[in-house]
């Protein structure tokens, strides 16, 4: 039975973010990510919205979550859940698909992948340990095999003409480098040398949002670390280039399902809980 409520959050690694997550009750509310969500169900029955129907998963199932769709989570019984998950950016799974070409879509979120999970267990089985490159470089072959697997192409958008990857790689460093500032369709015009529309539309091919939404993550990373370095609430907000607190809370409620004083109260929690046990539930 899960004891109490927190989130164990690990060092984010070649931009992959690892977490643990044990709540009762309703756990997220309605948001979505920019980035691949996929995990394990480690304990309790794992229930969420997605898609349009209500999904479950039990201990030892895989979840795939694509980039830029809804969901909540909550657990499904009064004994509560636990689980881990990765958040993976989509170029990465591009990079690594290479001649394949798009991103993996898989229509059914709860998958039973024996090879997939212990794939994922080899990156989530030791939070406190940050991986090495190489073994990264390994999990995103791995788990971009596992996905073309459970993938259905018909399931997600088509293909439409080539990607000018160095443009687009422009236009999220730029996005990237200037998350706290306003950013204008005319300035990525001038970065990627392509219209607003064409930019767009080949943005958020390889990297599964759009570039607003890109920017507004960043945003909220920016906002999160200094959440987490002490930074005041309006502090936080102002430095990563939110109009107000409001703006801001607004922004992270829709992104990752709660206000940022409940996700600081769990990053507590879960740091108190690991600082206590100096142990998790083992993959």
């Amino acid at each position: 039975m899960v004891t109490a409520d927190g989130i164990l959050q690990a060092t984010p690694a070649g931009n992959i973010e690892r977490i643990e997550a044990r709540f009762r009750g309703q756990g997220f509310e309605p948001h979505r990510h920019d980035t691949y969500a996929i995990g394990v169900t480690l304990s309790g029955v794992q229930t969420f919205r997605y898609r349009g129907a209500e999904r479950a998963s039990l201990p030892g199932n895989v979840i795939v979550l694509h980039p830029d769709e809804v969901h909540d989570g909550a657990a499904g019984t009064e004994d509560g859940l636990t689980y881990r998950m990765l958040y993976m950016p989509p170029e990465r799974l591009a990079e690594a698909n290479g001649s394949r070409g798009g991103l993996p879509f898989v229509p059914d979120p709860v998958v039973a992948d024996p090879m997939l999970r212990l794939c994922l267990a080899e990156a989530l089985d030791d939070l406190d340990r940050q991986p090495e490159a190489l073994m990264l470089d390994e999990l995103v072959l791995r788990v971009a095999s596992g996905l073309r697997r459970h993938s259905d192409s018909a399931g997600g958008p088509a293909p439409s003409g080539p990607v000018d990857h160095a443009a687009m790689l422009r236009c999220r460093d730029h996005l990237r480098e200037h998350c706290h500032q306003p950013v204008t369709s005319q300035a990525l015009e001038a970065v990627s040398g392509l219209d607003r529309y064409q930019t767009a539309r080949q943005f958020r091919r390889l990297f599964g949002t759009s570039p607003h939404r890109y920017h507004v993550m960043r945003r909220l990373d920016r906002a999160k670390a200094a959440l987490a370095g002490g930074v005041s609430l309006a502090e936080a907000a102002f430095d990563a280039g939110f109009a107000d607190q409001a703006h801001f809370t607004r922004h992270f409620k829709q992104t990752f399902g709660m206000t940022p004083g409940r996700w600081l109260r769990l990053m507590r929690s879960g740091r108190d809980a690991a600082r206590a046990t100096n142990s998790f539930i083992s993959l």
